[in-house]
């Protein structure tokens, strides 16, 4: 899975604006990082896979929770 590195640079990002209080930035980003992770779910043929990506949606729920806190 390729794009599982692209993603994870896209989350770090997510979580350095949150480190510089850029909550809005931050919240565009998810959105983004978001959607990306949907269509590639969508994509996913494997269950193996869906429950790697899983991992991410859980966290991008729990740095959503915590951007709108």
């Amino acid at each position: 899975m390729e794009n599982k590195d692209s993603l994870i640079l896209e989350i770090q990002k997510i979580i350095d604006c949150m480190a510089s209080n850029q909550k809005e930035q931050a919240n565009q980003k998810l959105v983004e990082v978001s959607h990306v992770l949907d269509d590639i779910m969508d994509a996913t043929e494997t269950d193996e896979e869906l429950v790697e990506l899983h991992k991410y949606q859980i966290l991008l729920n729990h740095l959503n929770v915590k951007i709108n806190e």
